[in-house]
């Protein structure tokens, strides 16, 4: 920021199993989306190294990282992105007819609990409903990996429950990595690993011996 220098994060490190669900963890400004968004391929990183099995992305060029964010990662903001004037099952389609191996926009509306709202528009459907169009739209690749930032955000709790039981259910059937951010400790409760980040700084790694299912969320 001119002559103001930032550092978003400070000497993180972290590691992120196949298949595993985590919950990062921290108040706004805490450089969570900077990680997030590092993890993603959206940044890259001033200093230190990021990499994707045997792929070191802190080195990869424009073109190596839209390859990575193409192939292997799906993203799902806090603010749903859909183009207004297509169908919920066009929405999804766009991904799929750029995918390698995609799966069909039906499947993945159906994974995301949507099977009967496919030739909706995005303003014929609920907050809670757009948000899971938009889930269905990322896992539509077959990511490797899912990055959400701030998925119930501009949910109340009982819509908000319903996105989080989609994330576990794709969590589950798909196998992605995938890793929340957010800054509502309940929403934590359901992780296989809880990342507590402060500062810039993770400040706590902690496993939960028992996962809570999201329908029993209260925040």
């Amino acid at each position: 920021m001119g002559a103001v220098e930032v550092h978003a994060l400070r000497g993180v490190d972290l590691d992120l199993y196949s298949g595993e669900f985590v919950v990062l963890l921290g108040p706004s400004g805490s450089g969570k989306s900077t990680l997030l968004n590092i993890l993603g391929g959206l940044d890259v990183p001033t200093a230190g190294s990021v990499r994707y099995m045997d792929q070191d992305l802190s080195g990869a060029g424009d073109a190596a990282l839209t390859r990575y964010r193409r192939d292997h990662v799906g993203f799902v903001f806090q603010f749903y992105n859909l183009i207004p004037s297509l169908t919920a099952r066009e929405n999804v389609a766009l991904v799929t007819e750029i995918a390698r191996d995609p799966m069909t926009p039906e499947e993945a509306l159906e994974i995301a609990g949507l099977p009967d709202r496919m030739d909706h528009f995005p303003s014929q459907l609920s907050g809670g409903e757009q948000q899971r169009v938009a889930i269905a739209r990322a896992i539509a690749k077959r990511p490797r990996v899912l990055l959400c930032d701030e998925p119930t955000g501009a949910l109340d709790v009982k819509t908000g429950i319903v996105v989080l039981e989609a994330l576990d259910r794709v969590n589950r059937e798909i196998g992605a990595t995938t890793a929340v951010i957010t800054h509502n400790v309940s929403i934590a409760e359901m992780a296989d690993r809880v990342v507590s980040i402060y500062d810039g700084r993770i400040a706590e790694v902690r496993r939960n011996d028992r996962k809570v299912p999201a329908s029993e969320l209260r925040w």
